[in-house]
């Protein structure tokens, strides 16, 4: 009777996953699922593309300080019937009839320089600037939370793939411990009760068998929409806490530092601080030079051609135009008030993500040595009962509690190992480090400031660095 082994030479294997050793070359890895996940990321890419439509701000901002030419060209037909007349009594009138058919045609070009606006330029350049560097930071933010999400679906599938091997183990062992109850049912040593109580025990483990595996077909789903293949092979993931700060205050230090939450609300303060410079700027005078030359042909019957030149330096003054842009000013400067404020928040949330995350890492070190324990101690007990009913001191009821106790053991120390290594994750991705230059992962780093430098000086071109 109770001599059944328990755990499959496979289960255990998967079950260690955070403390195994090498594995297969063909193996997929964590490090493989992440790089993956940075190049593939539909959503990473799309964020990558709007940065780079926020680099357009600055080259947009810096036309201010460049000339605006236009070419004029005009050219029709026209009848002329004029009749003048000439002289200062009615005997010396002088009637001088004109008429006739002629094409006018002009050709002109303007050309207009702003010298000043009230710093409005350099405001809106500098504010373009800021712009792009804290759109590169909402990408830093995306990037920490795409690989976040890749790591916890590698370690989610290993923990439920390892939770539907212990499940169909259980399941084995029930169905021989039924076989043997019935048997031994059959001979009259045990009564129907314990029979039944056999059968209870194995549906159970059925059901929760069936539930293990609708689990693992969810995150092969899940697996799929982020990292953009079918799990196959999956290597053991390890923590990363090599990448860590020792301490919890250093954490948190390096999280107000560094995190992208944080250091984007404050590109923001910076972006609305140089909103309030650019809606002062409009009280202040604009001074402009405009220089402009023009050839006309036949625009009257009696001229031929005409050519004209000139340039011309006008200076605007704003005196009032409605109490529209002191209302802006005032509204700008309460939009920076807010962002300062918001920078706060952003900061106090990120210590609070840093405490906690840090916390839940060393939980997770103390659950795994905890739940393995637990597993040792489960065994020598499930071993004692099985020895205790066969000398007819433990009932078999005592037998399947002891198994399900196992089987439960097993199933925490593989939620403590996936729950181990997705901290370590998370720590890193809340104090701003979670990227694939800290992670060495072997992948071409994006690098945002190379679509940036091709187009901020670029005067004229409809194409794409890329060739759109």
């Amino acid at each position: 009777m109770y001599g059944v082994k328990v755990v499959t030479t496979a289960a255990a294997a998967v079950l260690m996953m955070a403390y195994a050793g090498p594995m297969p070359a063909l193996a997929d890895t964590i490090e493989a699922a992440l790089v993956r996940a940075y190049q593939n990321n539909p959503q990473l890419n799309a964020q990558r593309a709007q940065v780079r439509s926020t680099d357009e701000n600055v080259p947009q901002a810096l036309s201010g300080y460049r000339p605006k030419v236009a070419l004029t060209a005009s050219a029709g037909y026209q009848y002329t019937d004029v009749n003048s007349t000439q002289g200062g009594t009615p005997t010396a009138v002088l009637h001088t009839p004109i008429h006739g058919a002629d094409a006018p045609r002009s050709a002109g070009l303007t050309v207009t320089q702003t010298l000043y606006n009230g710093q409005q330029t350099a405001n809106r350049t500098r504010a373009a600037e800021s712009q792009v560097s804290g759109a590169r930071e909402a990408l830093r933010v995306l990037e920490q939370t795409v690989l976040l999400s890749a790591a916890t679906i590698y370690m989610d599938y290993l923990r439920d793939a390892a939770i539907v091997e212990v499940q169909k183990s259980n399941v084995r062992v029930l169905e021989q411990t039924l076989k043997q109850t019935r048997d031994r049912f059959n001979v009259g040593e045990v009564t129907r009760t314990d029979v039944a109580q056999s059968e209870a025990q194995l549906a159970a483990g059925r059901t929760q068998e069936l539930t293990a595996e609708s689990n693992l077909t969810t995150t092969r789903s899940n697996f799929r929409r982020i990292i953009g293949n079918e799990p196959q092979a999956l290597a053991p993931g390890s923590p990363v806490d090599r990448y860590l700060p020792g301490t919890l205050p250093a954490a948190v230090d390096l999280s107000l530092v560094e995190n992208p939450n944080v250091t984007a609300a404050m590109y923001g303060i910076d972006v609305n601080f140089l909103q309030v410079k650019i809606a002062e700027g409009a009280l202040l005078p604009t001074v402009s030079l405009q220089a402009s030359v023009q050839q006309s042909y036949e625009q009257t019957m009696t001229t031929f051609s005409s050519f004209g030149a000139s340039a011309i330096a006008q200076l605007s003054v704003p005196i009032y135009q409605g109490g529209a842009e002191y209302s802006l000013i005032r509204q700008s400067k309460e939009t920076l008030a807010q962002q300062r404020l918001n920078l706060e928040t952003t900061r106090d949330q990120t210590r609070a993500n840093a405490v906690t995350a840090w916390g839940q890492l060393v939980a997770g070190k103390a659950q795994v040595a905890s739940a393995q324990a637990q597993v040792q101690a489960s065994e020598i007990a499930l071993n004692g009962v099985r020895e205790e009913a066969k000398a007819g001191q433990r009932t078999t009821l005592d037998v399947l509690n002891a198994q399900q106790t196992l089987v439960n053991a097993r199933v925490a120390l593989v939620t403590a190992q996936h729950d181990r290594v997705v901290a370590s994750y998370s720590v890193l991705s809340t104090i701003g480090r979670l990227s694939p230059q800290v992670l060495n992962l072997q992948t071409t780093t994006y690098d945002p400031s190379v679509h940036y430098q091709q187009v901020r000086d670029s005067w004229v071109g409809v194409r794409t660095p890329d060739g759109r």
